[in-house]
């Protein structure tokens, strides 16, 4: 008997295939051999970049190997590859440990993933070092799902020749004062309507990057795109903020980067762009380029968003927990967060090592640093909600959509139903 099957149907079937195949081979790739050696291995999935950081984690990796003849833990790049460590959930082979980023929190719970550290971290001298904004990333419903291994939030970096050249003497505190910088900041030498130099680079795209670059602008206009565990991408605020990143494409003194390339840094670099937005862990600060770097300017307050990256403890067997709380505990600990902040540029997680003479002078040397110390108290979290992947790819394309000329009230009302419908049958 011949079967006809119709592309809908062979497309199913293969996606399907390539699931499987893809399982298969996880499983193959990831089991790790069994050593009966008395020692402890764990794995711990990281996807740490620039390179240069990764070099730094690893140092500290090997510190505490050296220090423990009891636990060994192997560091394994994998990328941010969500579906990749999916599927290992799924398919009962996780690390033992994962570092990612905290919005996908919700969904490793729904997943029944994830250890909650509430009574470990209860008990630990370390909650009280922990700076205490970052808490809103590390619980949900109640407990404690993760803690940060490192952290930060993005300000403005700029180029103070181009400032100077311009005849600008004060960075903007708020956003008119921003949208005039930028327009002064704009220069077409030739005249054919096509400028040499933009005031600002705004990222296009729809990933996660986009999503994090507008976010301290929703904040600051007193916005927000969930309440009560709903998506509600119609507040006031974010059509405020929406409208004002239109606006500065309007002015026609804002450069879009290229599609999903928002946090690279060549025009800036090159001075095609005077301000970026972008935080201290990048390459700017290694550059041989000038720049200095200010708050996020202010609508109706300041604000800034914050980006961490949080290590979760699988679910695993009694021995293996209490074995990965250790290694939690030297990661929340003065001494790793000191020479993991100094070596990559991140902030402090802990309190007393923010506070420390040695960090305290190496601030002293690097004064972009105090732009984003002082802005830690006004940084907050985006959602960590079961389906935030789904809200955040939704607000991506309405934030894109409204770079490429959708107003921005059109824009997120078609985002919203989308995650109606979605939220409705999920």
């Amino acid at each position: 008997m011949k079967i006809t099957l119709f592309p809908h149907q062979i497309k199913k079937i293969s996606r399907l295939l390539g699931i499987i195949l893809s399982l298969c081979l996880l499983l193959s790739s990831c089991q790790i051999p069994v050593k009966n050696d008395g020692v402890i291995h764990l794995t711990l999935w990281q996807g740490i970049n620039p390179p240069a950081n990764r070099d730094v984690f690893q140092k500290l990796v090997d510190k505490f190997n050296q220090a423990h003849t009891d636990i060994q833990v192997e560091s394994i790049y994998s990328g941010q590859q969500l579906p990749k460590i999916l599927t290992a959930v799924v398919g009962n082979v996780p690390p033992d440990i994962l570092l990612l980023y905290p919005e996908i929190t919700g969904q490793l719970v729904e997943l029944g993933a994830i250890q909650p550290l509430d009574d470990w971290l209860l008990k630990s001298p370390l909650k009280t070092q922990i700076n205490s904004n970052l808490f809103e990333e590390m619980q949900l419903d109640g407990h404690i799902w993760s803690v940060p291994l490192y952290t930060s939030n993005i300000g403005i970096f700029y180029r103070p020749k181009l400032f100077e050249a311009a005849g600008i003497t004060q960075t903007p505190k708020n956003w008119e004062e921003l949208r005039q910088v930028a327009k002064k900041l704009t220069i077409d030498r030739n005249g054919d309507n096509r400028p040499e130099q933009y005031g600002m680079l705004l990222p296009l795209g729809n990933g996660e990057w986009t999503v994090f670059s507008w976010f301290p602008f929703l904040l600051s206009a007193g916005g927000e795109i969930v309440t009560n565990n709903r998506p509600n991408l119609v507040s006031s605020g974010a059509i405020a903020a929406l409208q004002f990143w239109q606006d500065l494409l309007k002015d026609g003194s804002a450069k879009l980067s290229a599609p999903e390339r928002g946090y690279e840094e060549d025009n800036f670099i090159a001075g095609r762009v005077a301000m970026q937005i972008t935080g201290p862990w990048t390459y700017i600060t290694k550059s041989n380029v000038d720049y200095g770097v200010f708050p996020i300017p202010a609508s109706t307050k300041q604000a800034s968003a914050i980006g961490n990256g949080n290590l979760y403890v699988m679910n695993a067997t009694p021995a293996r927990k209490q074995a990965a709380l250790k290694f939690l505990e030297y990661v929340l600990s003065e001494e790793f967060q000191l020479e993991w902040s100094m070596g990559t540029g991140f902030v402090p997680v802990n309190s007393r090592a923010a506070q420390s003479k040695v960090y305290q002078q190496f601030v002293s040397q690097k004064p972009m640093l105090k732009v984003f110390l002082e802005q830690m108290p006004v940084a907050h979290a985006r959602p960590i909600i079961a389906g935030y992947s789904r809200l955040s790819d939704s607000l991506g394309r309405a934030i894109e959509a409204t770079m490429l000329g959708e107003s921005p009230e059109k824009a997120l009302h078609s985002a919203q139903e989308r995650l109606e419908v979605y939220w409705d049958n999920k």
